[in-house]
């Protein structure tokens, strides 16, 4: 399909018009009315999902890309001028705007907890506003994602974990994100080819079903993928029958070794792993092959792997369960207005209330282990530690940022010191506390009052 006369080639995702339409009208008004004063909102997680004890920041790399980037291109303009409402003068408007703001944020890998903000911006205000959808849709989906991925490495440490969601995504955009996101979180690496070639991040592929079936017999099939790939010859054994296909691998084997290539391992993608796995173990082992490794994968989730710990099993793909988080696919992600022109602002709606001001988060530790979390407004000194950080200033990243390995460490870090049983993959019996400082407190009584002087002028 030739692409549309006039259209950018930018990816999709970062264009400026990926956005609800009430930014626009907003915007609209507040153009209308001069209000171009300093707003600072913050995004934070409602509650937590269902079986989750803690969740983790994900996304800040792609959010601070879609704001460097930040503009409306010409065929957004264009359709603009079409659209009701939109003056002619407001649209040219837009088609200067950049966003000239402030952003600090947990850095990403940081475990954090409902209420806290993971970002906040500071800019002037239409700028603020405009980038709430997309910057939700970033920094929600990855830390959804890389929430549910972080599971897997604490279920089974040891074993080796490869995201395998593309093909089960809901969308190309998304699978990429949730490749990135599980990498970050600890996997090992992904199935994907494209996040490989974006971020660097280990690829891992074999062979489907169809390759054994297009050849004449399973032998033919092994024989062909294993000269074609000398290095990584992993073969999938279950196309027929799973123990069968193991005994092919032995008789293959020596063959094979006299050519110089050694296979690296095999793949059980049906019926019950562990019992085909201890069976396939002794074949291989007794047929002289003990350093094939067995790599397993259909339909796992979190809770399987942790189950399939004890089988004989070098590692495990995991597709459709962490792609799209199907135990708890959404997260209750917000981006509320905490001030503007210098004065607190606070939503009192019932159920859906907000602390005002620029807060700032402290968690405190004891021996090494987090015991607590303070909601504090940025000024205040409560002790601890500060896990929100600046990344940008004038619209400009500040530094490069940490590389994905680094984002790694901190995970890993950031989850050894939790309570352990806040790391287990039950529910916790106690809650993770965190409370709203006295600032924060008598700040929103002040919003509060502000309010009803305001209301009943």
């Amino acid at each position: 399909m030739e692409a549309e006369v006039g259209a950018s080639t930018r990816d999709p995702g970062d264009r400026a018009l990926v956005t609800d339409l009430y930014q626009l009208t907003m915007l609209k008004g507040y153009w209308d009315h001069g209000m171009n004063e300093v707003a600072t909102f913050e995004l934070f997680v409602r509650r937590l999902p269902p079986g989750r004890n803690f969740l983790l920041a994900a996304g800040l790399a792609p959010a601070l890309d879609y704001l460097e980037g930040l503009r409306f291109e010409p065929d957004e303009l264009a359709w603009l001028r079409e659209q009701p409402g939109f003056l002619a003068a407001f649209v040219d408007w837009l088609g200067e705007l950049r966003f000239t703001g402030d952003v600090h944020a947990m850095p990403e890998g940081t475990v954090f907890f409902p209420e806290e903000p993971v970002l906040r911006v500071t800019a002037p205000l239409p700028e603020a506003q405009l980038v709430e959808t997309r910057l939700i849709s970033l920094i929600n989906f990855s830390s959804l994602i890389a929430s549910k991925a972080v599971r897997f490495p604490l279920a089974a440490p040891e074993t080796v974990l490869v995201d395998f969601g593309l093909r089960r995504s809901h969308g190309a955009e998304a699978g990429l994100l949730a490749a990135r996101a599980a990498y970050l979180a600890g996997f090992d690496g992904t199935a994907t080819a494209s996040a490989g070639q974006r971020w660097g991040i280990p690829t891992y592929g074999t062979m489907a079903h169809s390759f054994v079936q297009a050849h004449e017999s399973e032998t033919e099939a092994f024989l062909r993928f294993a000269r074609a790939h000398p290095d990584n010859a992993v073969l999938l054994i279950d196309t027929y029958d799973t123990e069968a296909g193991a005994e092919t691998v032995v008789r293959i084997a020596s063959q094979l070794r006299s050519e110089g290539i050694e296979v690296a391992g095999v793949r059980l993608d049906s019926g019950d792993l562990a019992d085909h796995a201890h069976r396939v173990r002794r074949i291989l082992d007794e047929g002289g092959c003990p350093g094939v490794r067995i790599f397993a994968s259909s339909s796992l989730d979190e809770q399987a792997v942790a189950n399939l710990v004890r089988a004989p099993i070098d590692g495990f793909g995991v597709g459709s369960a962490l792609t799209v988080s199907t135990d708890a696919p959404t997260l209750d992600s917000v981006y509320k207005l905490q001030e503007y022109a210098g004065r607190p602002r606070r939503k009192r709606s019932e159920g859906k209330a907000t602390w005002p001001g620029r807060k700032q988060v402290f968690r405190r530790y004891a021996d090494g282990v987090a015991v607590g979390d303070i909601l504090a407004l940025e000024d205040e000194a409560p002790g601890g530690e500060p896990l929100l950080r600046p990344v940008m200033r004038s619209g400009q990243r500040l530094g490069s940022g940490p590389t994905l390995g680094e984002i790694r460490d901190r995970v890993r870090r950031s989850c050894a010191s939790l309570p352990g049983e806040l790391r287990a993959l039950e529910p916790a019996g106690t809650v993770y506390r965190v409370e709203a400082s006295g600032g924060v407190r008598a700040l929103a009584a002040q919003a509060d009052r502000a309010h009803a002087t305001a209301a009943g002028a």
